[in-house]
């Protein structure tokens, strides 16, 4: 993954083979036009756009289908520096025959990689090039 400062703006465009994504501040903060994704933002979208994968995987891992999905994540913010202090996941999922889905959203939760990662503590290293 890349990213690049958007030149005219104090935002960056990020990409990662064919897709991108502008990451900025709200408007009126430190600069920022409000014209992209947040890092708290782009984390929650990090952790439930990975469990929608793992759903889709699990179920066609089960040969089971699913209708419906829908995720919804808080990303609570505390400290000095800010970090992330927490993330609360919510999953509502429609199987398409109408059966129990719980051993699908079980089975992807134990599975989310970015969930996964997060809780167990991964190392992040800055390197200047």
């Amino acid at each position: 993954m890349e990213l690049r400062n958007i030149a005219g703006t104090e935002a960056a465009l990020g990409w990662a083979a064919s897709h991108t994504v502008v990451v900025d501040r709200p408007d009126g903060k430190a600069g920022g036009g409000g014209i992209g994704f947040n890092g708290a933002q782009l984390l929650g979208l990090a952790i439930g756009g990975c469990y929608c994968n793992d759903l889709r995987y699990v179920s066609h891992d089960m040969g089971r289908e699913i209708g419906e999905i829908a995720v919804s994540v808080t990303i609570n913010l505390d400290g000095m520096p800010l970090i992330a202090s927490k993330a609360e996941v919510t999953v509502r999922v429609q199987m398409l025959d109408g059966s129990d889905p719980a051993q699908v959203i079980e089975e992807a939760w134990r599975v989310c990689t970015v969930a996964n990662s997060l809780a167990q503590g991964l190392p992040v290293s800055l390197t200047r090039g």
